[in-house]
């Protein structure tokens, strides 16, 4: 059953994917783009990372809708037509395979020896509960030893809403300089 789940999980992930590049209706692709954040986050939940299924639910789905959408209001409905795709393309290609270079020295995943699974998991596992005082490892680990990290990520969160505001919202201009 839980493979069922899954497949079904990626497919409407595709699914929508292939929508959001394929679509003009700006307004579609946003609410799209909303729907493909809490598909992730159910891959994520399956998955049994329910802190970023969380997080992408709630950023994701949430507050990237909403700025989308804030957003939108200063423009148009539908996409204009475009030039030339092919150097965006080059530019997406060149970027993903950077990406994909970047990620070759990686040790493979789920190996004991690990460096984190041999020097920092050990540590938080036996530790946490003495040091912070929090039973829950998860919530140790995103609460104290990473609080500047989730910090850092709530001021970016407040930073990107308070510059779509000061970018939309803020007072009106006429045009031609009238007053």
């Amino acid at each position: 059953m839980a493979e069922l789940i899954d497949v079904l999980l990626f497919a409407f992930l595709l699914a929508t994917a292939f929508y959001v590049l394929l679509s003009r209706d700006l307004l579609a692709v946003v609410m799209v783009a909303g729907i493909y954040s809490l598909l992730s986050a159910g891959m994520f939940l399956v998955m049994d990372a329910a802190d970023v299924a969380f997080t992408e639910a709630a950023v994701g789905a949430g507050v990237s809708t909403l700025l989308l959408l804030i957003a939108l209001t200063a423009t148009g409905r539908w996409e204009k037509p475009a030039g030339h795709r092919v150097v965006p393309l080059l530019v997406v290609l060149a970027t993903g395979a950077t990406l994909v270079y970047g990620t070759l020295d990686l040790p493979p995943i789920g190996k004991p020896d690990n460096p984190p699974q041999v020097h920092v998991a050990p540590h938080y596992l036996e530790r946490s509960g003495e040091e912070i005082g929090i039973p829950n490892v998860v919530t140790s680990v995103l609460a104290s030893y990473r609080g500047f990290d989730t910090l850092g990520e709530v001021v970016v969160v407040f930073t990107a809403g308070l510059g779509v505001f000061l970018l939309i919202g803020g007072p009106r201009r006429r045009r031609g300089g009238e007053k």
